[in-house]
């Protein structure tokens, strides 16, 4: 008489593929892929480091999501027009700005680095009608341009620009009223500064985001150091101990190439 021996086996191999249960006389059915394995396996064909991929990436979602807006075109052609480096972040990010101030119902919004005045025209539009900005530029052209810029866009009356050092203008703000939002965006060895004031000057439970401290992934490599770098490992040191704040960093790629912000809540 034969017998048929059923045997169960059920493990996961170094190769992550998932073994069904086998019967009769252990000969063992397919190998079934996992999932995670048919989803990584269609990932790796479009892998990329490209630059003008990420770009149309990022147009082909605006083209959904972000109507044209012949006001910001205009201040973008300003901006190149006076020579303003092409360093303001990127049409997705600055709906996103705007997203994040509504989401919050911010009125008061702080922002350091005005450069031409772009992610401060998309804070202005998401603020009510007695919402207002305060924004800090050391460069006097920069501001002068990033005003030109906000009267076209109907928006100046929301916005207060001050030039000089950041750190001088941060020391002579006062938390009262406090801030409700806060976005740095200026020179990245002064992040720390930057932050910490960032911090005084809002309110509990309101919002610092720091721009750009992902950099291609160098801050966390550790054979890459430059001032920019260092700035950002500072601050994340500084955050790791700091009590008053909760954070995490989300990294982003699109036109503007790969790099990301830090995204902190004042307890």
């Amino acid at each position: 008489m034969l017998w048929l021996r059923p045997i169960n086996r059920y493990h996961i191999d170094h190769h992550v593929r998932l073994r069904t249960r086998t019967f009769f006389l252990g000969i063992p059915s397919r190998s079934i892929q996992t999932s995670s394995q048919r989803l990584m396996a269609g990932r790796q064909t479009h892998v990329t480091t490209d630059i003008d991929v990420w770009k149309r990436s990022d147009e082909y979602h605006n083209s959904f999501l972000i109507p044209k807006d012949d006001v910001l075109d205009a201040l973008v052609k300003n901006n190149k027009d006076q020579g303003l480096p092409d360093i303001a972040v990127s049409e997705a990010q600055g709906k996103f700005l705007n997203l994040l101030a509504k989401s919050i119902g911010a009125k008061r919004i702080l922002e350091v680095g005005t450069l031409g005045g772009y992610s401060t025209t998309w804070f202005a539009r998401a603020l009510p009608a007695d919402g207002s900005i305060v924004t800090l530029e050391l460069n006097p052209h920069h501001a002068k341009v990033a005003e030109e810029n906000f009267k076209a866009a109907g928006v100046a009356d929301k916005i207060k620009v001050i030039v000089g050092p950041a750190a001088d203008s941060l020391a002579t703000l006062h938390p009262d009223p406090p801030f409700d939002l806060a976005f740095v965006d200026a020179d990245k060895p002064s992040n720390l500064t930057y932050f910490q004031e960032s911090k005084r000057l809002v309110r509990p439970g309101g919002v610092i985001i720091v721009d750009n401290v992902v950099r291609y992934g160098r801050v966390a490599d550790p054979t890459q150091s430059d001032a920019n770098v260092e700035g950002v490992r500072n601050l994340l040191k500084a955050i790791k101990d700091d009590t008053e704040v909760e954070a995490t960093t989300i990294g982003t790629v699109g036109e503007k190439g790969y790099d990301g912000f830090i995204y902190a809540i004042r307890k």
